[in-house]
């Protein structure tokens, strides 16, 4: 019998969310950097892996610290993403849990499987002290699994498909076997531009900004592409140093 579930990602901002998305469909389909809130949109990602398919949601990081408007609707599409979902990843630091990470778990809806995902594993130098932690966290919340790991490790994520295999519902496939995700190729273009953005600049360039594709074509297998940034101002109406205010466009094959 063939299995396939909705699976959500979800955690505080910068807990390794995107990068375990990426190694568990095993192709890079969430941009990463460690900015704050990096992942705006709902991303869907398909792995297919023997009888079980695999449909990850990974949603923006839980944002407590600040209520603009951006992060108030980021927070919302956490939230409607968790009534879809089948099953729930909760995505934090091994051996850590603060407000932000019991924020998100304040949101995880009764009654649904929930596995507890201690991330960032090959930081914690005393592996002996995850015990007491994993039993307060229990008692926290009644876990359906404990799955410590480094979500930069590919064996890592295979044990991780393993575990939440199981509690998939038993129903036909959602997507053909070779699908990686639902989004398009111009949507993940402009998500890698908007990548590069954040991992080559610093404070010059507000988090804020986005990216939008004005041209996609294919020739072969060359790809041109032209984007235009869209650069949002600095406080008091002065743009923010080193950027130009409104748009700014680049093109590169």
């Amino acid at each position: 019998m063939k299995r396939c579930g909705l699976v959500a990602i979800v955690g505080r901002p910068n807990v390794g969310k995107s990068t375990l998305l990426n190694a568990l469909v095993g192709q890079k389909i969430s941009i990463t950097s460690n900015k704050a809130q990096t992942t705006r949109h709902r991303i869907t990602g398909i792995r297919t892996k023997g009888e079980a398919q695999f449909v990850f949601v990974d949603t923006p990081g839980f944002q407590t610290r600040h209520s603009a408007p951006l992060n108030r609707s980021l927070n919302r599409a956490v939230a409607s993403t968790l009534g879809d979902v089948d099953v729930v990843l909760l995505v934090v630091e091994a051996g850590r849990f603060g407000k932000e990470d019991e924020a998100v778990l304040a949101l995880l809806p009764p009654g649904k499987p929930a596995l507890l995902v201690a991330n960032k594993l090959d930081t914690v130098t005393r592996r002996a002290d995850l015990a007491p932690w994993l039993q307060e966290m229990q008692a926290r919340h009644s876990f359906a699994e404990f799955v410590p790991l480094s979500a930069t490790k590919a064996a890592d994520a295979e044990r991780l498909l393993a575990i939440v295999a199981p509690y998939l519902p038993e129903q036909p496939w959602l997507y053909d076997e070779g699908a990686l995700t639902d989004r398009s190729d111009r949507f993940l273009a402009a998500e890698i531009v908007r990548e590069k953005l954040f991992r080559l600049t610093g404070d010059e360039l507000p988090y804020t900004s986005t990216v939008v594709i004005d041209k996609y074509e294919e020739e072969g297998r060359l790809r041109r592409i032209a984007a235009t940034i869209i650069v949002a101002n600095g406080g008091g109406g002065k743009p923010a140093a080193g950027c130009l205010p409104g748009r700014s466009s680049l093109e590169a094959p």
